[in-house]
């Protein structure tokens, strides 16, 4: 019975530490997986952020994202909730977001799309992951408080060299 009890134990550690990070960061967080779901959660999230993070559980750099937003999602619990989603489950926001790379992480309060100036073409989501937790963590305050005060555009406090580059598909049209 013994033997039995820490077979299944370490059964347990080895699946939780050895396992493909898939298993264990996006366990953390919540996941929407269809169009009516992301409805439901942009219409009843309340005086809170509200954190989309579109990309794939299998694509790494979603995996290194994923590992900020479970980390911080406790600290960051009185002002924001973060959800994943699934780009190949909601094709309707994907194209609507104009979801191109992954991961992109879009921004809502109180059901309003918020905007943030990255000092980049596009203020409509945060493409890429976040270098640090603080950068995440900072990003979000002031989301947070900008909207408090009725912003629905807010500059990024993220130090331009930790926002990763990339172009418009659109550019120079």
């Amino acid at each position: 019975m013994c033997c039995r009890y820490l077979a299944n134990v370490v059964q347990f550690v080895y699946n939780c530490v050895c396992a493909p990070r898939k298993s264990v960061m996006s366990f953390l967080l919540p996941k929407l997986s269809c169009k009516k779901d992301i409805d439901d959660v942009i219409k009843t999230v309340a005086e809170k952020v509200l954190v989309l993070r579109f990309g794939r559980d299998e694509d790494s750099v979603c995996l290194q994202l994923d590992d900020i937003l479970s980390k911080t999602a406790h600290d960051l619990s009185n002002m924001a909730s973060i959800y994943l989603v699934d780009v190949d489950s909601t094709p309707i926001y994907t194209q609507y977001f104009d979801i191109s790379f992954i991961p992109s992480t879009v921004f809502f309060f109180n059901g309003q799309h918020m905007k943030v100036d990255y000092g980049s073409p596009d203020h409509t989501k945060f493409v890429g992951t976040f270098k640090t937790k603080q950068d995440f963590m900072d990003l979000i305050e002031v989301i947070y408080r900008g909207a408090m005060r009725g912003k629905l555009i807010v500059q990024s406090p993220i130090d331009p060299r930790n926002i990763p580059k990339y172009d418009l598909l659109y550019h120079g049209i």
